[in-house]
């Protein structure tokens, strides 16, 4: 089990920054089914563009913005020039087991096989191959987005609510073991800071004698072509124990 803060997940991202169809540069717009996402930018700047039934935002990022939205946000991340982003996920491990859906056309959605074949990156040779590939996944989702986005502006949320109902439907099947991961992440750590909190209501501290020091490993090899840009995870469910060293 990870000791890693509220069982979140963290990454460095390198925001897309060559241009989408629309002229707009950045990464793929997509959708949390079960996680709430956490933005901290750490260098650049650029913009937040967001679709829910609320209607669409867009929210200027910058050194310093801290943003976050919950699961059926659809959301964008556009560079306007050297923007790095630290990604804190919630619930770890959801959105490698497939809780994140990108905003491919209806047609694409609604169809497991083509919505698998657009969102799987082949493994090509060459950087310049899979840079290509992601471009051109991020270009369907992209059409997609700006679909529902100019729908939801002119107060027509069907095509938002269509793919909300596509978009569960594309996870069913996998769905089944996300609660596990939830329960041995997330909820596993607010267990144990209830136990924690209840004994020193009664003057027992004997975890304090289990403190630990930990650190995430370096990550390996070049940095992944992720859904919003490239992207480096750090493995903080699997940290380095820091030990004393005595001379």
């Amino acid at each position: 089990m990870s000791t890693f803060p509220g069982g979140t997940s963290l990454s460095f991202l390198d925001v897309y920054d060559d241009a989408a169809p629309d002229g707009v540069a950045g990464g793929s717009p997509h959708v949390h089914l079960a996680s709430t996402e956490c933005y901290v930018v750490v260098g650049g700047r650029g913009e937040l563009h967001t679709v829910t039934v609320d209607g669409c935002r867009e929210i200027a990022l910058g050194h310093g913005t801290v943003v976050w939205f919950t699961p059926g946000t659809l959301h964008r991340a556009v560079n306007h020039g050297d923007l790095r982003v630290v990604v804190l996920m919630d619930n770890a491990g959801l959105p490698e087991a497939g809780d994140a859906v990108m905003t491919f056309p209806p047609d694409v959605i609604a169809d497991p096989d083509r919505y698998r074949a657009a969102a799987t990156l082949p493994v090509r040779a060459t950087e310049a191959e899979r840079a290509a590939d992601a471009r051109e996944r991020r270009d369907l989702a992209v059409e997609g987005f700006t679909r529902i986005r100019d729908a939801t502006r002119h107060g027509d949320l069907a095509p938002l609510r269509e793919f909300h109902a596509a978009a569960a439907a594309l996870v069913r099947g996998r769905a089944g073991r996300w609660p596990a991961i939830v329960r041995d992440g997330p909820l596993s750590r607010a267990e144990t800071g209830l136990a924690v909190t209840s004994d020193l209501t009664v003057g027992v501290a004997g975890h304090l004698e289990r403190a630990a020091v930990f650190q995430a490993p370096e990550h390996p090899g070049e940095r992944a072509f992720g859904m919003c840009g490239r992207l480096r995870p750090y493995a903080v469910d699997q940290p380095v124990v820091e030990k004393e060293h005595t001379s």
